[in-house]
């Protein structure tokens, strides 16, 4: 079972709220010990969800959690827009998707940089992505 021993609420409605953010998840990573990599891996899945949430949700909210499970410490971040939704997450969650001008290595992308990765969607209601990047993970 995972326990939330804190959480942070920022909400993300523009550019210029995704370099505080991303210091808020240094930070938190920090106080818990993560190692360099592991924060670098944890900032780069951050910075990719929070840009998608920008440019397909317009914008919402991200909850920054240390969590724990056992003796194990982490970051958990979840983003929820009020976007359109993904039609096929399947298809979504597939190198090369992508439905911008972009690589399409985003989702699947940061899903391999993390240690659980969550999502739900629903068309016309919007998108969470929950992440969480354990400590020794």
């Amino acid at each position: 079972m995972i326990i939330s021993l804190s959480k942070d609420v920022m909400t993300i409605t523009r550019d210029q709220d995704v370099v505080p953010f991303r210091n808020r998840v240094k930070e938190k990573a920090v106080k818990i010990k993560m190692g360099l990599v592991n924060q670098t891996k944890l900032i780069t899945a951050a910075s990719e969800l929070v840009r998608n949430m920008l440019k397909y949700g317009n914008g919402g909210e991200t909850y920054i959690e240390i969590v724990s499970r056992g003796r194990d410490t982490g970051i958990r971040l979840t983003f929820k827009d009020k976007g359109p939704g993904i039609a096929d997450i399947s298809l979504a969650m597939q190198d090369g998707f992508s439905t911008g001008k972009s690589l399409g290595l985003g989702l699947p992308g940061t899903r391999r940089l993390v240690n659980e990765f969550d999502i739900k969607s629903e068309i016309g209601k919007g998108t969470t992505v929950s992440i969480i990047k354990w400590v020794n993970g």
